[in-house]
């Protein structure tokens, strides 16, 4: 079976994003998939959200430079079917750097071919830093699908809007023309106030073949587990958060047949 490229992508921050990006990587593994996460912030949250640590030349930043291949990037997490390339500081400087290069938002496309090509893994996820600046956009351009973590707060349809223009854009530009927005996942909902409940029904009523039918609840336990080093699975795998991750993780194994 071939390899499935996810981006999880928002020009906001806050969203509940990377917290998205490792609890959905580890339910995968759970299930069984062979997943890689990929940290591509230079805050490298993702990677400590693990328990790991932060530290110079593991991440990507060589590879986008020609030095080194970004197989040689993958380390294990000590989760069973779950692989990780970390993030270091040094991640912040390609927001320019890439610039410089031919074909910019083609160069981590470039460098991740021989991963989708091996089929070591059979997802691929990739937690960006939270705007859409360069890091983001050459996600967005080796992605097969976007997976976009939507606040169930106020203006949420605005930056909704925004970044489904950017898609069409890389679209229409030939840049990756077999991207797809592969769902919207609501986070941080709150079924006692009126505000999540209208959010969650207009994005419903608008997108309803998009948005999965998991909804990540509001909860300090999902908050407090990176601080741990631990997902949600097993810092507290009876909490809400965790069953959430686990029915997103399954709906996405369906979605897009992962096995």
């Amino acid at each position: 079976m071939s390899t499935t490229i996810f981006s999880i992508a928002n020009q906001k921050g806050g969203v509940g994003k990377t917290t998205t990006a490792v609890n959905l990587s580890v339910g995968l593994a759970h299930l069984g998939i062979p997943t890689l996460l990929i940290d591509l912030d230079s805050q490298a949250n993702a990677t400590s959200a693990l328990g790991l640590p932060k530290e110079e030349g593991k991440s990507l930043y060589g590879p986008l430079h020609g030095d080194g291949t970004a197989t040689e990037k993958i380390i294990p997490t000590g989760i069973p079917k779950l692989d990780i390339i970390p993030s270091e500081m040094d991640m912040a400087a390609l927001e320019s750097e890439l610039l410089q290069k031919d074909n910019y938002l083609a160069q981590l496309r470039n460098i991740l071919a021989p991963i989708k090509t091996n089929k070591r893994h059979r997802a691929v996820v990739l937690d960006c830093p939270p705007a859409l600046g360069m890091l983001s956009m050459n996600s967005l351009a080796a992605a097969d699908h976007l997976l976009i973590t939507l606040q169930c707060e106020y203006l949420a349809m605005e930056g909704l809007g925004q970044i489904l223009s950017v898609v069409a854009q890389l679209r229409d530009a030939n840049i990756n023309p077999s991207l797809t927005v592969g769902g919207i996942i609501l986070t941080m909902f709150d079924v006692r106030t009126n505000l999540s409940r209208q959010v969650a029904s207009e994005v419903r009523q608008h997108f309803p073949e998009l948005v999965f039918d998991s909804t990540i609840p509001r909860s300090i336990r999902l908050g407090e587990a990176p601080s741990h080093g631990k997902s949600i699975f097993d810092y507290d795998p009876l909490s809400p958060g965790a069953t959430a991750y686990a029915n997103l993780a399954k709906e996405i194994t369906k979605r897009f047949s992962l096995r």
